[in-house]
């Protein structure tokens, strides 16, 4: 049998182009997923950061705020290439061929979305802040004033008396607004000069029982874990352990205080429950011109949305400058408002994103001027707040990215 037109050449010439057509197509989809991913995390951020400023809108117009969450995305991608070739034109017929190269990529995203609702995520949403979360964002280095005029509803001093004065973060509330906010500019003074500690009260707690009570295999095993002291008057053992207590704010370092300053520390902070949070500035120490003490007693996270809602309307912040025995704040940081929102009829220029309100009015996180980083810092910290509030969103199916070729 005879094969007529066979070119063994061209055959030759097409095995390169149908190589670098199949590594295309491998090549294609790591791209696709990297884009799928990083556009679906985009979106979803987009959406969370969009609903937390409509929620702070709906706040401020006494409206329920409600979220809803992304609970599952499954993106299909689907690649198919295919491969030829022709004469080339002008050429002579059988003597050069050209190669055609056609593919394409279609996706089929499904995106599941739960609203988040139920008694457990409305008890997070109306519990008050626990301290260890107030201090976990402390040591990200967030600025304390940004964090306490957020977080904090009001400031209980203590004075010379041993009696409580309560100062609340309110603007409506005059006295109270002002001292709140020159208390937790003196804190940022000192936490701009490095000397701000926030850290567990170390405790000693101490033991007394019968030296007759213990055998020499358990003597050994307390020693491990305790400070053993023997008292021959009266033949017993005294043990020692020191334990974490409560966290403190103070611009000394409490590991250095004797027993009994960290038993008087210890009544101060005792008393108070897991969304207070205690601070102690002491003289001959920096900030130490205005010795003062206290606890902070921190909001929820439906609080803080309706003081950034009041905040549009009927209670703004103002300006309240510093207690004169305040050291000096770096580059004089001092916002009138915990977070600054622009207003307008029509979408505002320059900013991150805005959301419109019943067809007529935009707002947005103001992100220029003077105050843009603290601005944006300030919403940031909101969306961090959210995220510790809000429960595990339930999921529907399994997520899931699957690229078909």
């Amino acid at each position: 049998m005879k094969y007529k037109n066979v070119n063994p050449e061209r055959g030759l010439r097409l095995l390169p182009c149908l190589l670098i057509l199949i590594l295309l197509a491998g090549c294609v989809s790591p791209m696709a997923l990297n884009r799928a991913v990083i556009a679906y995390d985009d979106a979803v951020t987009d959406a969370i950061s969009q609903q937390l400023l409509i929620n702070i809108v709906r706040a401020h117009h006494r409206h329920p705020v409600h979220f809803t969450g992304v609970s599952n995305i499954a993106a299909t991608f689907t690649f198919h290439a295919n491969a030829g070739a022709t004469p080339a034109l002008g050429g002579l017929a059988g003597a050069t061929m050209l190669p055609i190269f056609g593919g394409g990529v279609s996706e089929s995203p499904t995106i599941s979305i739960v609203p988040i609702e139920g008694e457990d995520f409305t008890k997070r949403l109306l519990t008050p802040f626990p301290q260890s979360k107030l201090t976990l964002l402390l040591r990200q280095r967030f600025d304390v004033d940004l964090l306490l005029r957020m977080m904090a509803q009001e400031v209980r001093l203590l004075n010379a008396t041993e009696q409580h004065s309560s100062y609340r973060n309110n603007p409506s509330d005059k006295t109270g607004y002002e001292m709140f906010r020159r208390v937790v500019l003196h804190l940022s003074a000192i936490q701009d000069k490095n000397e701000l500690y926030v850290e567990p009260l170390p405790l000693i707690q101490t033991w007394t029982i019968p030296a007759s009570s213990i055998a020499a295999e358990g003597f050994q095993a307390l020693q491990k874990e305790f400070g053993v002291r023997y008292n021959p008057e009266d033949n017993t053992y005294t043990l020692r352990k020191q334990v974490p207590g409560p966290i403190l704010i103070t611009n000394h370092d409490p590991s250095t205080l004797t027993d009994a300053e960290r038993e008087a520390l210890h009544d101060l902070a005792g008393d108070w429950n897991v969304s207070d949070i205690a601070f102690d500035i002491r003289p001959d120490h920096y900030g130490g011109e205005w010795p003062i003490s206290g606890v902070f007693r921190l909001r929820s996270f439906h609080s803080i949305l309706g003081f950034l809602g009041k905040a549009l309307g009927e209670e703004p912040g103002y300006h309240v400058e510093k207690d004169p025995r305040t050291p000096p704040i770096l580059w004089n940081e001092n916002p009138d408002l915990t977070m600054e929102f622009v207003v307008s009829n029509s979408t505002p220029a320059e900013v991150d994103f805005s959301i419109r309100w019943n067809d007529s009015q935009y707002y947005a996180v103001n992100t220029k001027g003077p105050y843009a980083r603290w601005n944006r810092d300030a919403f940031q910290l909101l969306f961090l707040l959210f995220q510790m509030t809000v429960t595990d969103i339930p999921r529907v199916g399994v997520p899931s990215i699957t690229i078909a070729k």
